[in-house]
């Protein structure tokens, strides 16, 4: 126990001695409500800017997707084999380009079947068997003018025997005979004049069925209906196609159809000729367009505006990319502005270093818009205020020197 002791003590003594060496005793407590003394590092001298009002652009940011101008899946109209495909995906078409070919032996032989059906109804006409003049009188018909020969033949024998009867040459049976016969060829004449506009119909029928068939046939090679691109072609050689069924999808790329959604709150201040800059992932370029579509209503599960724009592709953009776009509202609206140098962003929190008799002092801002060197202020400064240039490091309390106040700006 006395050991312990021993080295105790030895121990006060020496704490006691380290503190009488920095100017306090073992039993001297330091004054309370007293604090030492601020030790400030010395002046910085910084450079300052105005806060000024200049004009800038009022933008729209939106989000949309690009789509092709045009977008057609093509298929045939007719069933048959495929026997031909001429393109293939990324291949460029030009408007009526043949891309596909369906076996059109079966259409040829259904147009010589309507072309022999044609010369057949021409010819009960007494027409020509070839010709494109299908214009007849009926009255002409070879079974029409002989039963107009046979109806003549029939009145002069009625008139004939009328006279004699009325001699007392002729009998009473003798005149109804040839009153019968006469009405018997005029009724005939009128059933050879409805054959003849019968035929006449047939003719027309006939030609609308060659007609037909030659529309078929032609249906056989499937053709571009735009300038384009081919995106798809699900179609391959030698398979059947029903009537219908897709071959190829030809998109139209140039300009690109750019489809935004505009919040309900901002619909009115959106217009058609409005410019739109786009951006897309991997191009570091901004692309110009032009708004040239507005849906006339509201979309009601989205509470969105459909807008359209049109966007030269280039060769670059891509049908599906998803965009990212600045629809210019105004041009020319004023703003407070201050450099980009004069920021400070930490944790997502903006501040600018305005200065205090003397002193520098933090200040949380709110931005806006941004262009090249500048910022806008949306709150926390007001025009004609000076600000730090370049603050980093710079402390809230610490001195600082100005090397050149800036003029005020005749903006």
């Amino acid at each position: 126990m006395t050991l312990y002791a021993g080295w105790m003590q030895l121990w006060v003594m020496i704490v006691c001695g380290f503190l009488l060496a920095g100017g306090l005793g073992c039993n001297r407590q330091p004054t309370a409500g007293k604090e030492a003394p601020r030790q400030e590092g010395p002046a910085r001298s910084v450079r300052l800017a105005r806060v000024e009002r200049r004009p800038m652009e009022r933008v729209l940011a939106v989000s949309g997707t690009l789509a092709a101008q045009e977008q057609s899946t093509l298929s045939v109209k007719v069933p048959g084999r495929l026997q031909q495909v001429f393109v293939d995906i990324g291949s460029n078409v030009r408007q009526g380009d043949v891309l596909a070919q369906v076996e059109p032996r079966d259409y040829e032989l259904r147009v010589q079947q309507a072309a022999a059906a044609v010369s057949q109804a021409r010819a009960d006409l007494g027409l020509p068997l070839d010709g494109e003049d299908d214009q007849v009188d009926v009255e002409q018909v070879s079974a029409v003018r002989q039963a107009r020969a046979v109806l003549e033949e029939a009145a002069r024998n009625r008139d004939r025997v009328v006279a004699l009867s009325r001699e007392g040459v002729a009998s009473t049976a003798e005149r109804d005979t040839v009153e019968s016969d006469h009405t018997v060829a005029k009724s005939r004449l009128e059933t050879a004049r409805e054959q003849g506009r019968t035929r006449l119909a047939t003719l027309r029928q006939r030609r609308v069925e060659l007609e037909i068939a030659h529309k078929q046939l032609a249906d056989t090679a499937l053709r571009a209906p735009f300038d384009g691109t081919v995106q798809t072609r699900p179609a391959s050689l030698g398979e059947y196609m029903a009537a219908g069924v897709p071959v190829v999808t030809v998109v139209r790329v140039e300009p690109l159809r750019l489809r935004l959604e505009v919040p309900e709150r901002d619909w009115a201040v959106v217009h058609t000729n409005q410019l739109v800059r786009v951006r897309v992932e991997g191009l570091t370029n901004a692309i110009s367009g032009r708004i040239v579509r507005l849906s006339p209503a509201i979309n009601d599960a989205n509470r969105m505006l459909l807008v359209e724009a049109n966007v030269p592709g280039g060769g670059v953009l891509r049908a599906g990319l998803f965009a990212r776009a600045e629809i210019l509202v105004r041009e020319g609206d004023p703003g407070l502005s201050v450099p980009t140098s004069v920021l400070m962003v930490f944790a997502g929190i903006e501040k600018v270093v305005t200065l205090k008799e003397g002193k520098s002092l933090e200040r949380v801002i709110t931005t806006g818009r941004q262009g090249s060197g500048w910022v806008e202020v949306l709150s926390g400064l007001s025009e004609g205020e000076l600000v730090v240039l370049n603050p980093a490091g710079l402390r809230t309390g610490q001195s600082v020197t100005v090397e050149t106040a800036p003029a005020k700006s005749a903006r």
